[in-house]
């Protein structure tokens, strides 16, 4: 099975409620949503302990994103004439394979099966695929390294 590709198939945990309506760049952190979990599968006591933690990292689904529009190769991020062409996997953005997005946000509460969270950069109606607290722990060791362009475009983005 070596270099052989599998299919994976997902279904979401639950979705995206509230928030913004569009995807634009800048000032997410202004946005508060809820992820809704889905009650056919889930009942309160999955999220049982999550209201200890202070912040969440969500894996969801860019589900706006036309699969024509995926981009597997160099471009320059947010189309920025004066940051240098950078592979896909250099980059978060949306328009990726299997247009997957991981966003790290604050917790504010949980509800039922509802958790409000702050930050979180996913759209109304986002497919949210997991959910999993935020643990020090799992945070790089030691120094992190970015280029320059990165730093600048992520200045205003929370």
């Amino acid at each position: 099975m070596e270099g052989t590709m599998i299919a994976v198939s997902l279904q979401p945990v639950g979705t995206v409620v509230g928030g913004r309506t569009e995807a634009f760049d800048d000032d997410w952190n202004t946005e508060e949503a809820l992820i809704r979990l889905d009650g056919t599968r889930f009942g309160p006591d999955s999220l049982a302990g999550l209201d200890e933690f202070s912040h969440l990292e969500v894996v969801f689904l860019f589900h706006l994103v036309d699969p024509a529009s995926v981009h597997t190769s160099a471009r320059r991020p947010r189309g920025n004439p004066d940051w240098p062409p950078v592979g896909i996997f250099a980059q978060r953005a949306k328009n990726r394979p299997n247009r997957l997005g991981v966003s790290r946000c604050r917790l504010l509460a949980v509800d039922g099966l509802d958790v409000r969270v702050r930050g979180l950069d996913a759209i109304d109606g986002s497919p949210v695929l997991d959910l999993k607290p935020y643990m020090a722990e799992f945070a790089p060791q030691g120094e992190t390294v970015q280029p320059a362009w990165a730093t600048e475009l992520m200045r205003n983005y929370y």
